[in-house]
């Protein structure tokens, strides 16, 4: 491991797909890196094997209380967070008249209000400290939409909202708040959609590629430009969203 001079990283939703992956390689890239997640069954022989380098804290993030608890402990122990990755997310794959309120809400507990309890705790001391990063992980589906995904891709129209505000507000101060966009991947929630693997990225790759940018501060943050491009297309080329997707929909007529 390369030495990054004690830089930390918290990631939330860490302990397997996308997050795992990433906080994977940032610790193979020499950063301290915290994970929080309800299962830590992947981060606690981490933690184990990499004491100085590696926490693991049960972290619900729509308990306050876990938050709070969470982060003060990386802080008692690392004394700073340079980057947030706000990464835990759910979704419930099914027909919009199938789902319930309390199914849409849920989504948002996690998605949305977990990204925002992090943030209530850790930005404060990022602007102590008068620099950071927060990473909120988005979804191309809050910018184009899918079928099946009204209450997920609601929660990610939110987080990249909520992030553009964020950056209005912090303008002047060197602390940055992002969008990070990684590839459709093969985690076991995509694997509910049933792409084609030829479609999906790996989770190792996806992690390696979003750990390289761990230190941008650009409003938009994409695993390659691959990733870029399609984004931009899709939002410009409805039909192509459509066309994409037309096998989750019900025959016309």
């Amino acid at each position: 491991m390369t030495d990054r001079g004690g830089r930390t990283v918290v990631v939330t939703g860490a302990n397997e797909g996308i997050g795992y992956h990433l906080l994977r390689a940032l610790l193979d890239d020499g950063y301290r890196v915290a994970g929080l997640d309800v299962d830590g069954a992947n981060l606690r022989p981490l933690a184990e094997s990499y004491p100085d380098h590696v926490q693991f804290h049960d972290c619900d993030v729509t308990v306050d209380d876990d938050v709070g608890t969470a982060i003060d402990a990386v802080l008692d122990r690392w004394g700073r967070i340079d980057v947030l990755v706000n990464n835990a997310a759910v979704f419930q794959f099914e027909p919009f008249e199938d789902r319930t309120l309390a199914d849409t809400r849920r989504e948002f507990e996690v998605n949305y209000f977990g990204s925002l309890r992090l943030l209530h705790e850790v930005l404060p001391h990022m602007r102590a400290r008068g620099e950071g990063i927060v990473h909120n992980v988005s979804s191309g589906v809050g910018l184009v939409g899918h079928p099946g995904l009204t209450g997920y891709a609601s929660t990610k129209g939110a987080i990249e909202a909520l992030t553009r505000s964020l950056r209005l507000e912090l303008h002047g101060e060197d602390v940055w708040v992002t969008v990070m966009h990684p590839p459709l991947t093969n985690t076991r929630s995509a694997a509910e959609l049933g792409y084609p693997d030829s479609l999906l990225s790996d989770p190792a790759d996806t992690g390696r590629k979003l750990a390289r940018k761990i230190d941008s501060t650009g409003p938009v943050v994409t695993a390659d430009l691959q990733t870029r491009v399609g984004l931009a297309v899709a939002r410009r080329v409805p039909y192509l969203v459509r066309k994409g997707t037309e096998r989750f929909l019900e025959p016309d007529g």
